[in-house]
């Protein structure tokens, strides 16, 4: 049986407008080394999550790897994955829960900038090297298991941010004037 991995990365913006809010990111940036995971670092190589994608495997979206706060599902079509040149971009379809307006604040702020994933490896999805001093472990191929916003990330070239209709649209004076009228009703 393959074991469970998990891995952070730091890219996530938030999209939509407040009927429809949505996060979107990368989940892994390719040919990016991570921190030090225990004696060694590791690089997703592009193509990693191809195999993974095209099979009818039901990847979830949460928040800090946590099983009950699930923000989205493949399956349901609230979670979209794709490999892109940079990684594994996703968009996520938030929905209207306590747990996940609370993140879309933390976003907003800049508390949370991490996404991250969980995963598995198939015989001869990796391969280890030793780099000078270092351990190196490359991922070829894996079963992706789920995406997740964090604060916590081991790839430090992801973000997370919230970008809506009306921050990217909307000339900030007058955003300002919106504002202060709804904070009167």
């Amino acid at each position: 049986m393959a074991t469970l991995e998990r891995r952070v990365a730091i890219e996530l913006r938030a999209g939509g407008d407040k009927k429809s809010p949505r996060l979107v990111g990368h989940a892994a940036v390719f040919n990016s080394p991570s921190q030090d995971l225990g004696g060694f670092t590791e690089i997703v190589l592009p193509g990693a999550f191809k195999r993974t994608l095209t099979t009818d495997r039901d990847p979830l979206a949460l928040v800090q790897h946590m099983p009950q706060l699930v923000l989205g599902r493949r399956s349901a079509g609230t979670l979209r994955l794709q490999e892109d040149g940079r990684g594994l971009a996703f968009e996520i379809d938030v929905p209207d829960t306590s747990a996940a307006r609370d993140l879309i604040v933390s976003v907003e702020r800049g508390d949370v900038r991490g996404a991250s994933f969980a995963f598995s490896v198939p015989k001869g999805g990796d391969r280890w090297e030793v780099r000078g001093s270092q351990v190196v472990r490359e991922l070829i191929d894996v079963d992706l298991h789920e995406v997740t916003i964090t604060a916590q990330p081991a790839y430090l070239d992801t973000d997370v941010a919230r970008r809506s209709y009306e921050l990217q649209f909307l000339p900030m004076p007058r955003l300002r004037a919106l504002r202060r009228f709804l904070e009167t009703i």
